[in-house]
């Protein structure tokens, strides 16, 4: 049984129902029930943040609220919160030239922590496999 973290890109595809912009490869992970899917609570604060704003809308959640018991009660993706561990490996992060998304950073080390494989169509990530990220692209 793997265990996969889902990025925020993976997320919003997912709650928009854009599956089209999913990989097979990224479709059989979600579709595998033997498989556990999980989000950072980093990554919920974003998409939150994004449809506070209104730069995403969900047919299926009118508030921030329903779209945050959604994620695990309907979606079956569990939320992890970031603690004091996966502080402590951001802390010791290296990070990559010209990739200055905090957020990011605290994902990259919420997988590393939990060890972990992260889902995401953000190329930049992969450049921190040499540092123990599980990595697997999104690559439409």
């Amino acid at each position: 049984m793997a265990r996969y973290l889902l990025d925020t890109n993976i997320l919003v595809y997912i709650l928009l129902q854009e599956l089209d912009s999913l990989s097979t490869e990224t479709m059989n992970i979600l579709e595998d029930y033997d498989n556990q899917l999980f989000t950072s609570s980093i990554v919920v604060i974003e998409v939150m943040q994004l449809f506070r704003i209104g730069k995403i809308k969900s047919k299926d959640f009118k508030t921030n609220n329903e779209l945050y018991f959604g994620i695990e009660d309907r979606l079956n993706i569990k939320i992890l919160p970031f603690a004091k561990e996966h502080a402590n490996t951001l802390s010791k992060l290296k990070i990559q030239a010209g990739h200055n998304d905090p957020f990011d950073h605290s994902i990259i080390s919420h997988a590393i922590t939990e060890k972990m494989i992260l889902v995401s169509s953000d190329k930049k990530f992969e450049a921190y496999t040499g540092q123990q990220l599980l990595f697997s692209f999104n690559k439409r």
